[in-house]
């Protein structure tokens, strides 16, 4: 690319406002209660939709083409996706459903009015189906307006430090929340309690929003590691002084905030995908950035004996061991719930309930001992099964296992530094995605499921973007 087109790309003042809105867009979704609520994914949508607007207005439809072919597999994949979500709520010939599904064209059927339908959608809930098809094409439109914008380590750097600051600012005031003892949030008005939840409702969607940023954290540090062997002489010494008065500081200041809001959110499976989610990415590091070896691993080892040892033990941790010690009791009643959400899977096994179902199908199966009601299943692998059918789910198991493949191949093929940050923060957000998934319903967050976007979008940028070698990098 020529300095000339690339400054064209880099300056061009419809690309930066659209830059803009993406930074505050990133920034706003948590804030109303993680935008769970119909009002604000509304919001979030519209936002979505003009930003990849702009941003195709910013850009000609050569660049436009020739950066999205970079990433193909997951602009192609995902798009599959978002196709599926629309054909579910699309009406069908009833013979065509009959055969696609036997099932559904018999439910459908049975509450038929009289004079026989012959058109029928395959979602059995068509107005949630419409709700969850325009949540997952705002998400797709995201991730792909974030492939496109992020075409400069600058670009990257501040997305990177914003996405710090917003999980910054939510632990810190989850935190002060949690140890106010103040009975009513200061925003919203919620009953508040010792647990933090900053401003989501869910405890656990806010322990998972904090281990995405806690990830992105994690990365950037990794990216601002020295390369070589780590020696203590007299010029390595002065480089550690050095570093009490560069950005690393307040980066560490940022993460034991992020660290201490995490365990003050008594999440159980949000604490331990985080720790596992570490301890994985930490040893793939290791084995693939041969460079960083030795101070990757003193990182670690300080994060481990800083944030886990001693800022846990002061705020708690203790306590979400005693949860977690007695997750079996307390989960009962989830596994009941489990035990006949498969019920569903069985039933409707091809293209699932629809998007957005499960509230109203799982009232089908449930059994007489759950007197509660689920709106969603607490795990989200069942939900995406059950919502969207069995290849559905594959095909998307099989995206974010790529996706996560190529995060790891950015540590060890990347010479850019930042680049192998961004490989080691996308691979720790995604092992962690997956860990927390199999206990409750994260990607039911709009806030949680657009920022896991942003992320999947950096993965591949992190892999096969950003390759030429004339883009210089700025580290705070």
């Amino acid at each position: 690319m020529h300095n000339h087109s690339r400054k064209q790309i880099s300056n061009n003042l419809l690309s930066n406002i659209a830059y803009v809105m993406l930074l505050l867009l990133l920034a706003w979704l948590p804030i109303p209660l993680g935008s769970n609520r119909p009002w604000a994914w509304s919001m979030m949508e519209v936002a979505i939709f003009s930003l990849f607007g702009l941003t195709l207005l910013s850009y000609s439809l050569n660049y436009v083409k020739q950066t999205l072919a970079l990433y193909w597999p997951i602009v192609l994949g995902l798009g599959i996706f978002v196709v599926f979500q629309i054909i579910q709520i699309v009406p069908l010939p009833s013979q065509l459903v009959a055969l696609i599904s036997s099932n559904i064209y018999l439910l459908k059927s049975s509450y038929a009015v009289a004079d026989a339908e012959q058109w029928m959608a395959l979602a059995l809930d068509p107005t949630q189906a419409v709700i969850s098809t325009i949540k997952g094409i705002s998400y797709y439109l995201l991730l792909l307006a974030t492939l496109l914008l992020i075409n400069n380590f600058n670009r990257l750097k501040w997305l990177l430090i914003c996405l710090i600051a917003i999980g910054t600012w939510q632990a810190f005031y989850g935190s002060l929340m949690a140890l106010s003892g103040v009975e009513k949030s200061f925003f919203w008005q919620f009953n508040n309690n010792n647990a933090a939840n900053g401003s989501f409702v869910y405890k656990n969607h806010f322990a998972n929003f904090l281990m995405l940023s806690l990830s992105i954290g994690m990365g950037y540090l990794v990216a601002m590691l020295n390369k070589g062997k780590t020696r203590l002489n007299r010029a390595h010494l002065t480089n550690v002084l050095a570093m009490f008065t560069s950005g690393k500081v307040t980066l560490r200041i940022a993460l034991a905030i992020m660290v201490i809001a995490l365990v003050l959110s008594r999440s159980r499976m949000g604490n331990t995908a985080f720790f596992v989610a570490l301890s994985i990415s930490g040893l793939m590091a290791l084995w693939l950035m041969r460079d960083k070896s030795k101070s990757l691993l003193m990182l670690l080892i300080s994060i481990f004996f800083i944030d886990v040892v001693i800022l846990g033990s002061y705020f708690g941790i203790d306590k979400v061991k005693e949860r977690i010690e007695d997750t079996r009791i307390e989960t009962e009643i989830r596994g009941d719930v489990n035990e006949y959400s498969v019920e569903l899977i069985k039933l409707f096994p091809e293209t699932g309930t629809g998007g957005g179902s499960y509230y109203s199908t799982f009232e089908m199966v449930k059994g007489d001992d759950v007197k509660s009601f689920f709106d969603h299943a607490h795990n989200d692998y069942m939900q995406f099964t059950i919502e969207y059918g069995i290849p559905a789910t594959m095909w998307l198991a099989l995206l974010i296992i790529v996706t996560l493949l190529h995060a790891f191949r950015a540590m060890k093929h990347r010479n850019s530094k930042m680049l192998q940050g961004v490989g080691f923060a996308t691979a720790m957000a995604i092992i962690g995605m997956l860990i927390h998934m199999t206990v409750d319903f994260n990607l039911q967050a709009p806030a949680n499921a657009a920022i896991f976007h942003i992320i999947l979008a950096l993965a591949w940028i992190a892999h096969s973007g950003l390759k030429s070698k004339k883009y210089i990098e700025e580290l705070a």
